[in-house]
């Protein structure tokens, strides 16, 4: 693995209505210049208004996925999102013991409720993930219920945010971006914090119902920009215009709620 080229391995559960997981990944590091390849951990049967039943991959090819496509396309990066469970996660991180996490940036997003509620990681997944991925990936992109979770904590203000992300990076993370989204108020605000500094992140939030994928989305985007050789803060910046960006480009799709608007037709971000 020489210069960074944009190849964004991405290791998550596929979603049969194309805004969440695998299909948003894929479409997002298209459109910001990368190049995807995947290992699905499972496949789902959802749409915009829920997920009606999942079909976990054996462990087993979910790593041969990994390894195949490591060995002959390599990667710049590597995202992480639905695991699904302890098994799958514990086989993820056996793989990525035996490769050099720190030449290859890992970003893990946590997913373990899908947009619409169902749950999609269990509990003993949770433990893996605290256990055995914190210490590998760079960066963890944890919403606040997913947060909560892994930090045993409640989350409902800006200084309880902060107290999280500290317990995170106290159980072994590198850097943490939490995400405020579901903070009461208008204002958004996310923040970054861990070896490789702090910084906070300004929106407005946006009133729609299309945020399917959302939290995907934004995992993908910065392991896409750190592919690209971005340092941390920067593909986050990037990140955050992308995804802001693709809400306001939402196609209106679906009874529930509807996807992003991922494509090439946006505009470059600005970070």
């Amino acid at each position: 693995m020489t210069a960074p080229q944009g190849r964004v391995l991405i290791v998550a559960g596929s979603d049969s209505s194309g805004g969440a997981g695998i299909q948003a990944d894929l479409k997002t590091v298209a459109a910001l210049g990368g190049y995807g390849t995947t290992a699905i951990t499972a496949l789902t049967a959802q749409n915009t208004l829920g997920v009606f039943g999942v079909h976990p991959v054996p462990a087993e090819f979910v790593v041969r996925q990994m390894r195949v496509v490591l060995d002959d396309i390599g990667a710049d990066a590597i995202k992480i999102g639905m695991l699904g469970g302890a098994e799958i996660a514990e086989a993820v991180a056996d793989f990525l013991n035996t490769i050099d996490t720190r030449r290859v940036p890992i970003v893990l997003d946590p997913v373990m409720l899908s947009t619409s509620g169902s749950p999609l990681l269990d509990a003993p997944g949770v433990a893996v993930l605290k256990q055995r991925l914190l210490p590998m990936v760079l960066l963890l992109t944890p919403n606040l219920a997913e947060a909560e979770a892994m930090a045993g904590c409640r989350i409902d203000t800006p200084a309880a945010m902060e107290a999280a992300a500290d317990r995170l990076l106290a159980a072994g993370a590198r850097n943490v971006l939490l995400k405020g989204g579901h903070l009461e108020g208008d204002a958004l605000v996310d923040l970054l914090i861990g070896v490789d500094g702090r910084a906070e992140f300004h929106h407005r939030k946006v009133v729609t119902r299309h945020t399917h994928g959302t939290g995907c989305t934004l995992a993908s985007a910065v392991a896409t920009g750190l592919a690209r050789g971005l340092p941390l803060a920067r593909a986050v910046a990037a990140a955050h215009d992308y995804v802001q960006a693709a809400i306001r480009s939402a196609p209106g799709f679906g009874h529930g709620n509807g996807p992003l608007g991922q494509g090439p037709f946006l505009d470059e971000p600005s970070g």
